[in-house]
Formats: C-alpha cells, structure tokens, sequence
C-alpha cells in the first residue's frame, strides 16, 4: 500500500469514527435535554403519627397525599449528602433497595423528648416527609441518630403511590398565593414559602408587607446576600377573625388556621404550631421547599425546626433579626449559640459531638470541625472574656424575667434587648480574639463542653452577621437545592 493511498484510508477512517461518536454525543445530549424537559414528578405526603416519651418512640402511617402541585425539587440532587438533622428520611425502590430520594430533618418531637414533661408522661405529634412520586412500591425509612451519632432505622413503611387509598382530590386553596420574587424554575431554585397566621382579612395587605419587608432583609445578610437569585419567595395567609396568635401564658387565646402560638414547652418566647396537617393543607397549594410563619404579633418570639419550619413575630422591633435566626435553624440545622438564657430542654451528663455544623464538643482539637478556617496560633480553645459576660448575662436575665413577670410593654424588653447587644460589643470589642476563628467555649445552651467558632454570630446574639462557620453551613444547603447561575 503506498502512502497516499494509506492517508486517504485513514482520513475516511477518521471521518467515520467521528461522524459516530458525534452521532453518539447528539443522542446523548437529546435525552439530556429530553429528561431536563419533561414534566416534573408530582408531589408524594406521607402524613404520620409520632408519639412516645424520653425512653421510647412510635411510628403510625395516617395517610398518602398527592399534593396539587409537582414536585419542586431538583430531581438531579436527590441524595442529601449534608449529614444534618436528628432524623433522616429515605425512599428506597421496594423491590431492588435503591436510593431513590433521602433528605436530613428535626422534629417537634424529637425536641419535646429532651425536656422534663418527657419523662412524665407520653405525647404524640404529627409529622410528615415530602417525596417526588415514584412509579413503583417504595420502602419509605425513617432514621435517627443513636448514641455513636450514626443513623439507624427506627421506622420502615411500604408505600404504593397508586394505591386506592392515596387522597389525590383535596379543596381548593383558601388563599391565592402570592409571588415575592421569582428568579426562575423551581427545579433550579430554593422556594421559600413565607405563611402568615393572626391576619385577619382587612390586614391582608398587611401580612405581604411583612412578607416582603423580612425577605427583603434575609437577602441583605451573608451568605443569603450573595446568593439571592438562587431562591424564589412566595407568601400565603389564611384570615382569621382576630388578629394575633395564642400566648396562653398570658390568658390570650385566639383561633387560627395554623394554630401557632407562644409558651411552647413552657417557654413564653418559643413559637411553634403543632397542627402539621393544617400546615401541609395550606402550604401544599405553592411551591415550597422550605417554610417561615409569620404570626401578627408584637410580641417577641420565634421558633425554628431544620427541615420542618420557622416561626417570627412580624410585629416586634427585632423582626428581622427573629426572621434569619430562626430561619437558620429551619434551613441550615444551625444549633443555638447562646447559654445563658433559660429554656425547656434537659442537660445530659454526656458531650456527644453536635450534629450541627455550627458548634463542638471539642473532644480533640486537632480534628475540630472548622479548622481550615483556624489560622496558625490560634489557641484552642479560644479565650474571650466569659466570666465578665456570665455575670452581666445573669443581671440582664433577672431584668428581662422582671419585665415578663409584670407584663411590661414591649417597648421596655426591646430597649433592655438593645442595652444588652450594646453592652456585649463593648465587653468584645476589647477581647484579642475578637473577629478569631476558634473555640469560644459557651454554646448549645451549655456554659461547659460546647464551643462554637467566633465570639459573636446571629446565632449567639442579636448580632447582625452571621459568623463564617455559620455561612458555610448555609451556603452547602443552597447548593443542596439550587442550581446556580454559574452551573446553568
């Protein structure tokens, strides 16, 4: 064969094998766009009875709701790979065993169990998980953590979406749903859902002010700044006859959709509904991936569970800063950095390692859980003035227990608050590691065992930042359901 004859060979060679891998690539590149295209799954609800006490928990299925709305989520990040929550929940193919959706979340009553009541006597609370429809059977699993800090089955159904018994026909919405801002396709964004309770129908106007005062702020604190056009915020509120929620601690009781209100677990400023059901028949009619309540009282209070949601008093003068601290919990399972403030849940003699991104047990420094931000020399753990703070902190918890024992006007709790944020900037601002990454010991409503990693956050005060930890631990859950700009 001479030569030219040869490259004319291998010229045709190559012009076939390319002309296949492209035809190849094209076909690919079809299903891909094919699949991004078609219409997204519905929405599965199973809605379920958990009740037990401190020593033991059960499970009960109360029914399966196919929701009015598709599935919201991006169906290419279905596996959560964050490691947050108390719980886990997993939908498994029935026959095979495959993952096929997995989310981390909290609960009520995994709250409930670590207080005193709990050891009394037995609760139970409803509960629900979300999951884009399956063709088949699915294995759904509920895990929880055990003593090693791994998760293990406490609970195993097997659901048939198809089943007669699936509610697939519900009433209409009792409220139009209301578009704050929308940066594109739920699928490639975080929806937050914003729900008002305590707006009666004249203040309708109102409630979608609030909404869009609180959103408007969330988005000016980082990393919810930078990364706005990753989220769409949607608002919805059910009238009610009178305005505000419930604060039983106070005699006031007022019927609402929701049923929110204050004295959860005993606490005057804790503020939670414990009518799941309500919540998800409302919420169910826009989409939603995670959820704030915003109860129409002045008030102060508030309340956040990761993976279920949070609660603000739109009213009181520290609105924004309850709005993003809770909703930090809600979305991140950031843990609670503040410990001199008195609240229902028990200690316990052992210092497990935290769940929580945002806070350590410290066991050994040298694997502590931020510290590739720990710069060389940085002490661990970290001085800071805490016994100057612990000592302010129990005069400033006596005036503020003072206040709240009198019914004082709001005014008062809210300048003694400002007093306090002041004061506490004043005592930082003279400690060396004042802006230091390291291990502040105080935290998780512990003065010993806990630390968390700079002396001041949104999750320890009423600060207006949150600290770098915290913004990691909220940035890897927007990438969990986003897709941003720069991935598109």
């Amino acid at each position: 064969m001479n030569l030219t004859r040869f490259k004319l060979q291998l010229k045709l060679q190559f012009k076939l094998q390319f002309k296949l891998a492209y035809t190849l690539f094209g076909a690919a590149l079809a299903a891909l766009v094919s699949v991004a295209h078609a219409a997204p799954p519905a929405t599965v609800r199973l809605d379920y009875l958990h009740s037990g006490n401190a020593l033991s928990e059960q499970y009960a299925i109360e029914r399966v709701v196919i929701e009015p709305l598709p599935w919201p989520g991006n169906l290419t990040r279905n596996d959560d790979n964050t490691d947050r929550g108390l719980n886990r929940v997993e939908v498994l193919d029935a026959k095979t065993g495959d993952l096929l959706y997995s989310r981390g979340f909290s609960t009520i009553f995994g709250e409930w169990s670590s207080t005193d009541e709990a050891n009394k006597l037995s609760r139970g609370f409803q509960e629900s998980v979300r999951f884009p429809k399956p063709e088949k059977p699915v294995r759904v699993r509920i895990l929880k953590r055990d003593e090693r800090n791994a998760f293990s089955v406490v609970w195993s159904v097997t659901i048939d979406t198809d089943a007669q018994d699936v509610v697939r026909k519900q009433a209409p919405a009792a409220a139009s749903t209301i578009p704050i801002r929308v940066n594109g396709p739920s699928a490639e964004k975080v929806d937050l859902l914003i729900i008002g309770d305590g707006y009666t129908q004249a203040e309708m106007a109102k409630f979608e002010a609030d909404a869009r005062r609180l959103s408007d702020h969330l988005f000016k604190v980082s990393p919810f700044r930078e990364r706005a056009s990753d989220f769409n915020v949607w608002a919805i509120a059910v009238p009610t006859p009178e305005s505000g929620v419930s604060r039983p601690s106070t005699g006031v009781h007022h019927a609402s959709p929701l049923g929110t209100r204050y004295d959860i677990f005993g606490s005057e400023r804790y503020v939670l509904t414990t009518d799941n059901r309500a919540l998800r028949d409302i919420a169910q009619h826009a989409p939603y991936e995670f959820i704030e309540i915003l109860v129409n009282n002045d008030t102060y209070g508030g309340g956040g569970i990761y993976g279920q949601f949070s609660t603000a008093a739109a009213g009181n003068d520290w609105a924004n800063y309850l709005f993003v601290h809770e909703f930090g919990h809600h979305f991140a399972g950031l843990a609670d950095e503040y410990y001199t403030s008195p609240v229902a849940y028990q200690s316990s003699a052992s210092r497990q390692e935290p769940w929580e991104p945002n806070v350590t047990a410290l066991r050994d420094p040298a694997q502590l859980k931020w510290k590739s931000k720990v710069k060389t020399g940085t002490p661990l753990p970290t001085p800071w003035p805490k016994e100057v703070y612990e000592a302010d902190a129990r005069e400033y918890q006596k005036r503020r227990t003072a206040l709240r024992a009198a019914n004082r006007p709001e005014a008062e709790m809210s300048a003694l608050f400002s007093e306090d944020l002041k004061h506490n900037g004043e005592l930082f601002s003279k400690a060396v590691h004042q802006h230091a990454v390291g291990a502040f010991e105080g935290a998780n409503y512990e003065a010993k065992g806990y630390y968390r990693s700079e002396m001041q956050c949104i999750m320890f005060d009423r600060s207006g930042s949150f600290c770098h930890v915290c913004q990691d631990g909220i940035s890897s859950i927007i990438d969990l359901y986003s897709k941003p700009a720069s991935r598109q």
